[in-house]
């Protein structure tokens, strides 16, 4: 063998891509199974077995069955309910958290109900969820709170953290606790109710 194709064999990466049909079947299949059967009754060999492929194929991509989960459901989070930056800060929180109430009330909200459960004890997927779906986004939040507050929108001294719990924290315990009629109360009517009274106590008088 030359020297150059000895060079250029090193240059190839070992192994063999992932195949994206197949991650997305086995994604789909997680969803699925979780839906029709619960949660938790969750296999890693149900979930292969519904996907078509072998236990080893999902080995080599997550530890668990909740981790398939987690990705399923964090992997269009970004696209279907990002944070929008608007002009003000209450416009911005208007239409982020309409976009979040509106994902809580479809497949999302009934698949993130158990997920936010089984991370009280199950570390890995706590980090999971932070990492996916509530880092990035505080992080892009905290920014427009401060901007809010040097523009004079908001009053001085407000701790973004405190803000966003206030903001943020009656969807989350809208969608955990059993009310009935989740749609309604998760609705865009109880979202502008929820900005008027909280923006109420963070604006600037």
């Amino acid at each position: 063998m030359k020297e150059n194709e000895t060079r250029e064999d090193q240059k190839k990466p070992a192994g063999r891509p992932r195949d994206t049909r197949t991650t997305q079947s086995i994604l789909k299949a997680a969803l699925e199974l979780g839906t029709e059967l619960g949660f938790d009754g969750l296999t890693v060999e149900g979930i292969a077995a519904r996907a078509g492929v072998g236990k080893s194929t999902i080995y080599r991509r997550w530890p668990d069955a909740w981790s398939i989960v987690a990705n399923a459901v964090f992997a269009d989070a970004a696209r279907i309910a990002p944070v929008q930056e608007r002009a003000t800060a209450r416009e911005s929180f208007r239409v982020s958290m309409r976009l979040v109430a509106r994902y809580f009330r479809g497949r999302f909200g009934e698949t993130l109900r158990p997920l936010i459960g089984r991370a009280q004890v199950d570390k890995t997927l706590r980090q999971a969820l932070a990492k996916h779906w509530l880092s990035a986004r505080r992080e892009i939040s905290r920014k427009i709170v401060r901007r809010g507050v040097a523009s004079g929108e908001l009053r001085a001294g407000l701790d973004p953290d405190t803000v966003l719990d206030a903001l943020y924290g009656p969807l989350y315990h809208r969608l955990l606790l059993p009310y009935d009629g989740d749609a309604v109360h998760l609705s865009d009517a109880y979202i502008d109710a929820l900005i008027d009274t909280v923006f109420g106590g963070l604006e600037r008088k």
